[in-house]
C-alpha cells in the first residue's frame, strides 16, 4: 500500500509540475517559408556568404562560426576560418565534414540544390533574402533570434535603424540630385532599382540615373552618361589603389557633365555598398555625405 501511495503521489506531481522530459527544440520559418527546426541553440555555424559572416561576427558569434565562403574577409579574423567554396559554388562535402548544427544561406546566390542536399544530411539550413536596407536590419534581428541571442540582436538592430532614420530625415525636403553609380570600370556598368545600391541612393536623397533600366546591372556607354547629365558621379569598384583613382580622373575630362563641372565625382568603398551586412549602414552614411555634403 505504501508503495502504491508513493507511485500515486509521483504521478500527481508529474501532472501538476510537468515533470516530463521532452526534447528541447526551436522552430523557425526562413525567408522561403521553409520550416527550420533546431534541437538546441547552434554551437557550430557555417555561413554561406560574406555578408552573413559579417552579421554573425557583428552579433558576437564569431567563435561559433566553423566555416565561411571565399571573400569572407571582414572582420579580419573571419579570413582564418575554414573555407567551403564561394557562395555560388559551394563544396558540400566540406560543409558536411565540419559537422555544423546550423547553416545560414542566402536566396540570392546560393543554389537551391545545395539546401536540399544538406537537408537530406540532417543539417538545418536557414535561408535569408534581404532586398533593401531595412531588410538587412531585419535579417540581423532574425539571425540573432535563430542563434539564441534575441536581446542583443534587437538592441543592435535598433541602433542601426536609428542611423538609417537619421539619414532619411536629414535628406527629406531637399533637392534630389541625379546620381550615376558606376560599379564596374570596363565595361562601364551601373544598377537599376532592383538593387541595394538603388535603395542607398534613394534613402540618401538622390535619384538613381539608371533606376528604370530593364536590366539589373546594365552596361552603359560614355555617350549615354554624357547625354543624361548626372549631377553626381560615384564610382564603386573592386579595383583598388591607382586604378580606382584613375577611373575618377578619367571622368574629369568630360566637363559638359554637371557632376564634372561642379567637381562632384567621387569614389566609394565597394564593400560598404555591395554587401547586405551591418556595414551597409556605413555605406548609406558615406553616400549621404556625397549626395548632400551640406548635411552635418
Amino acid at each position: 500500500m505504501k508503495t502504491q501511495k508513493k507511485i500515486t503521489i509521483l504521478i500527481i506531481m508529474i501532472i501538476i509540475f510537468g515533470w516530463v522530459t521532452v526534447p528541447l527544440c526551436f522552430e523557425f520559418r526562413d525567408s522561403l517559408g521553409r520550416k527550420v527546426i533546431l534541437q538546441a541553440r547552434p554551437e557550430r555555424i557555417v555561413s554561406l556568404a560574406p555578408s552573413l559572416t559579417e552579421i554573425l561576427f557583428f552579433l558576437g558569434l564569431g567563435k561559433k562560426v566553423v566555416g565561411v565562403t571565399q571573400f569572407s574577409d571582414y572582420p579580419p579574423e573571419a579570413n582564418l576560418k575554414p573555407k567551403v567554396g564561394s557562395y555560388i559554388n559551394l563544396n558540400v562535402e566540406k560543409i558536411i565534414s565540419l559537422s555544423p548544427d546550423l547553416v545560414i544561406g542566402t536566396a540570392d546566390g546560393n543554389k537551391s540544390g545545395i539546401v536540399d542536399i544538406l537537408a537530406q544530411a540532417g543539417i538545418p539550413v536557414y535561408i535569408i533574402n534581404p532586398r533593401n536596407i531595412r531588410d538587412v536590419i531585419k535579417v540581423i534581428d532574425i539571425i540573432g533570434k535563430v542563434c539564441g541571442m534575441p536581446d542583443k540582436a534587437h538592441s543592435l538592430s535598433k541602433q542601426l535603424s536609428g542611423r538609417v532614420e537619421f539619414v532619411r530625415e536629414k535628406s527629406m525636403n531637399r533637392k534630389s540630385p541625379l546620381v550615376f553609380l558606376q560599379i564596374n570600370l570596363k565595361p562601364i556598368m551601373t544598377v537599376n532599382r532592383n538593387t541595394f545600391h538603388h535603395d542607398l541612393i534613394r534613402v540618401a536623397g538622390g535619384i538613381n540615373m539608371a533606376g528604370d533600366e530593364p536590366v539589373t546591372y546594365p552596361r552603359i556607354s560614355l555617350e549615354e552618361v554624357i547625354r543624361r547629365k548626372p549631377e553626381i558621379i560615384i564610382i564603386s569598384s573592386m579595383e583598388r589603389g591607382g586604378r580606382f583613382e584613375k577611373a575618377r580622373m578619367q571622368w574629369l575630362k568630360w566637363t559638359s557633365i554637371p557632376a564634372v563641372k561642379n567637381k562632384r565625382v567621387h569614389n566609394i568603398e565597394s564593400d560598404l555598398i555591395d554587401r547586405p551586412s551591418p556595414r551597409i549602414i556605413k555605406g548609406l552614411e558615406a553616400m549621404s555625405r556625397i549626395i548632400h555634403p551640406e548635411i552635418k
